[in-house]
């Protein structure tokens, strides 16, 4: 756990945004939030703050090393080590029970299970890490002589825990030097205020009705229960990552950062390619310029490219966590975008092609949200097949219609579109619906409060990625 929602959004947030305003100097500013950072990391994990420094030495060490060496040949083994490195590290904290578990099923073997704690948000940190290490490797970025300003990069809080994953040479300039007008302040805290809102007001509102529905008895999961899950999955895990991604840039535009979008209305995509360039962005992304284009994306024939693309969405889906559902997952999005290179959906009626692209991303998240294959292919079974309606299917359903359930999903179904944007380039941005805009900002703030402090449901995803 870190910081408690109230202890951040009170105490600790304000606190350190004053003192980052107060500060005359880049270098107490960045020492400011390099402490701030490692406090709301170690607030409850406290052992991993020496796993995070072990990570940042090494790779500002790596980098030093790839500057000073002109030799390509050592250059590739300094590389190489990095990366080992790096993966080394979310082998052991992330897959190690994963890897013990698959053997001692292939091979008549007991070993224990290491029972290792997984670190929050290590596999964002470390990929930031190694998009670092290789960005000077090419020649992008020249290598940081400042040990301390690879730590803030690699540490910053606001996305440390859940992204996005900020590549070293978008952000390498504002290490060094950044400016936040008025104007950022005030559009970073109403960006804040937006994805806060997503997040406790529609995502943990949809996350009770998950979590009761796929905790449910399996002969009680008809048609309608299973698509109701469904459903409230799909929306629940879009606010709660868009929405921990708008808190992320809105926070760090507070301190004079400029992070790039992580999410631009996915679930509007006619395609899968297209759900892809909306969807998770950075991780998107970062699995192109550092995975894909260096096997050799589509430049080797047909065969290869169809390789290079199932090996991307396989390991996308072992990133998102350590268990066969997320690895198919990957591959189902990795197998339709395949597809669609030899099936025309473009040239689909864009609401068909809208439609496919739903049912087929709702289908392969509730594989993702299952705990086991069989729960999971219970519930798609049923999506398709449950046309039965006895007392007690017809019961939990009916018990999930809640008015405040009801208004929140027809509330998320609205703002899950790009209805809002729609109307802003038709009537324009007036000065007033500004105002109100930043006004109705700080009420959300008001009533995400008042409802952590009522000590609700309030679940984090990808906290555990």
């Amino acid at each position: 756990m870190v910081f408690s929602s109230l202890t951040f959004l009170c105490i600790f947030l304000p606190l350190v945004f004053l003192g980052h305003t107060l500060l005359p100097s880049m270098r107490l500013k960045n020492g400011l939030l390099i402490v701030a950072s490692l406090l709301f990391y170690a607030y409850g994990e406290p052992i991993y703050v020496l796993l995070m420094f072990a990570s940042t030495v090494a790779n500002w060490a790596f980098g030093r090393a790839l500057g000073s060496s002109e030799d390509k040949q050592k250059r590739r083994i300094i590389l190489g080590a990095a990366v080992v490195l790096n993966l080394a590290f979310l082998a052991v904290f992330k897959y190690a029970s994963m890897f013990v578990m698959n053997i001692n099923a292939i091979l008549p073997l007991a070993l224990p299970d290491p029972q290792i704690a997984l670190p929050i948000g290590i596999s964002f940190y470390t990929f930031q890490a190694m998009s670092y290490i290789i960005d000077v490797y090419r020649g992008q970025v020249q290598a940081q002589k400042s040990y301390p300003r690879v730590l803030l990069y690699i540490s910053f809080f606001p996305q440390l825990i859940a992204g996005p994953i900020v590549k070293y040479h978008d952000i390498e300039n504002q290490l060094v030097e950044r400016h936040a007008t008025l104007e950022d302040i005030a559009l970073g805290l109403r960006r804040f205020c937006v994805g806060l809102a997503k997040k406790v007001l529609i995502a943990n509102t949809m996350a009770v009705t998950v979590d009761s529905l796929f905790s449910a008895d399996p002969s009680s999961v008809n048609v309608l229960v299973a698509w109701l899950a469904a459903i409230a999955y799909v929306l629940q895990i879009y606010f709660d990552f868009s929405g921990y991604s708008d808190m992320a840039i809105g926070m760090a535009r507070m301190f004079g950062f400029h992070f790039k979008e992580n999410f631009c209305y996915p679930y509007a995509a006619t395609s899968i390619k297209e759900f892809w360039r909306r969807w998770h962005i950075s991780l998107s992304t970062w699995f192109k310029e550092y995975l894909y284009i260096p096997l050799g994306g589509n430049r080797h024939g047909r065969f290869r490219t169809v390789f290079n693309k199932l090996i991307v969405f396989f390991l996308c889906g072992l990133w998102h966590g350590a268990a066969w559902t997320f690895v198919v997952w990957g591959l189902i999005h990795g197998f339709f975008l395949l597809l669609e290179e030899y099936i025309p959906i473009r040239k689909l009626p864009k609401p068909l092609g809208w439609l496919y692209t739903l049912l087929v991303v709702t289908v392969a998240f509730v594989l993702f949200r299952a705990d086991t294959f069989a729960q999971g292919g219970l519930f798609i079974q049923q999506m398709f097949s449950g046309f039965h309606f006895e007392y007690a299917s017809t019961a939990l359903f009916m018990r999930q219609l809640n008015p405040v359930f009801v208004v929140t999903l027809f509330v998320a179904l609205f703002a899950a579109l790009p209805i809002a944007p729609c109307l802003k380039e038709r009537f324009g941005e007036r000065h007033e619906l500004r105002v109100v805009s930043f006004v109705a900002s700080l009420v959300l703030l008001g009533v995400c409060i008042l409802a952590l402090s009522g000590g609700g449901y309030n679940p984090f995803i990808y906290f555990r990625f």
